[in-house]
């Protein structure tokens, strides 16, 4: 029972030490108004720029896993142009600074296509592939009766395209396994397209016209949305077999990317090793020759991402850094002042018996305020942007609790740090000459 009441005595003095604090933080704004501004203003930037760091961080995250979704995530790509810069033996490779070292495309450029026979080769010959895909992409012109969609993405491929690319179906169906393999002339369309041709019309059973050739429609797929990355722009795009858009361009031997993605408990790095192998073997390339295609991997480019968004964090970290040492040292600055106005009532409360943990409490819960407010300011600046920045719907970009919290943390941090050496020397003072000084 004595050990209950000693804590609850100890409680009500804590509230009572929180109630001065705030009593004269606020007394100490009012009567110095541009003292206080400079300090918050530091501190209101610090944070400003961390939480808006955060939440660009947060949205680019968020939007690249969206335009990535159409993919699948262990999916493998043979292709003349790599992921990123290649070493000797053909890997992507990343510079000490998280960046990347000299793209050499002048030499990429001059490798020899991907074909279609390449992936005939490679199906025929991989046992750790569980689905190939081979894919021409081109642009023009798609009509139906008076309406026309300029620059329309023309996606020429084989069958295994909704298992590789993750492609769902709003109307109709997909292209049967036996069209892509005849070169039938039938089309699915991306939304968008979809909606400028027909608006309202139902489009499936349609004929439509696609550089002179006339495609029937048998499905439209779901609408995809914005992304900061559109790897696969479905909704601005239509999807026809591979034989058809080979005669649609009139194209030999299309140059073309080949995916792959593993059987059943083979990673995309057994894979990848495979098929570096067999394409080796297909181009007949003799041993010590270096590569002249490229194997890439979806976990390079989500590698790619955490280094971008490390370098981002970096940057912010440091441009906020600046704002809280400035926004510190005015803390400080605050709360010296404060201690040298207040000294003839440290000597009172000293000469009373307070201890030397009152007096720090005192002064640290005064500049934790001053902080916490600063970094409110900072919270409350992000939010009204937010709200009036013409920021499209399909992306998305909030202020999330977490980075909130983030920002008021670290902020206390700074301030119970700008605030514990006046405190400090606020507790060591002797009580007679504080009381006696002028």
């Amino acid at each position: 029972m004595e050990g209950l009441k000693r804590l609850v005595k100890k409680g009500r003095v804590v509230l009572i030490q929180l109630k001065e604090g705030v009593v004269f933080t606020w007394n100490e704004l009012k009567n110095n108004k541009f003292r206080t501004f400079l300090s918050l203003l530091g501190v209101s930037i610090g944070i400003f720029t961390i939480v808006a760091i955060f939440t660009a961080v947060d949205a680019l995250k968020t939007n690249v896993k969206k335009g990535f979704e159409s993919m699948s995530s262990n999916m493998v790509q043979i292709s003349k142009w790599p992921f990123g810069p290649e070493d000797e033996e053909g890997n992507v490779v990343l510079d000490g600074s998280g960046g990347f070292t000299e793209y050499r495309w002048w030499d990429y450029l001059k490798r020899p296509d991907i074909t279609y026979n390449h992936f005939k080769f490679l199906k025929a010959n991989s046992r750790l592939a569980e689905d190939f895909l081979f894919v021409y992409n081109g642009s023009g012109s798609v009509k139906y009766g008076r309406n026309t969609a300029s620059n329309v993405g023309i996606c020429c491929s084989t069958d295994a395209l909704e298992m590789i690319l993750k492609i769902n179906i709003d109307k109709g169906r997909m292209i049967t396994r036996s069209e892509f393999e005849g070169g039938n002339l039938v089309a699915v369309l991306g939304n968008a397209v979809a909606s400028s041709l027909f608006q309202e019309e139902d489009p499936i059973g349609r004929a439509i016209k696609v550089k002179g050739y006339s495609f029937t429609v048998v499905g439209v797929m779901e609408k995809q949305g914005q992304s900061i990355v559109d790897i696969n722009d479905t909704d601005d795009g239509i999807f026809i077999p591979y034989l058809a858009g080979k005669m649609v361009f009139g194209l030999r031997e299309p140059d073309g990317t080949l995916n792959a993605t593993p059987k059943k408990g083979v990673t995309s790095e057994e894979l990848a090793q495979e098929l570096r192998l067999l394409m080796r073997q297909a181009r007949r390339i003799r041993p010590g020759q270096k590569n002249d295609f490229s194997v890439n991997q979806i976990s390079t480019l989500t590698e790619m991402l955490d280094n971008l968004l490390g370098i981002i964090r970096t940057v912010g970290w440091i441009i906020a850094a600046f704002s809280l040492l400035i926004g510190g040292f005015g803390i400080a600055n605050i709360m010296f002042v404060s201690v040298k106005e207040r000294t003839k009532i440290i000597g009172i409360q000293k000469a009373l018996g307070a201890k030397r943990y009152f007096i720090m409490t005192q002064f640290l819960a005064e500049a934790l305020i001053l902080a916490v407010a600063g970094a409110l300011v900072g919270v409350l600046m992000v939010a009204l942007i937010l709200w009036i920045a013409p920021i499209p719907a399909e992306y998305d970009v909030h202020l999330t609790f977490g980075n909130i919290l983030s920002g008021v943390a670290i902020a206390s941090v700074i301030g119970i740090l700008s605030g514990l050496l006046p405190a400090w020397s606020a507790a060591r003072l002797n009580p007679v000459d504080a009381i006696n000084s002028k």
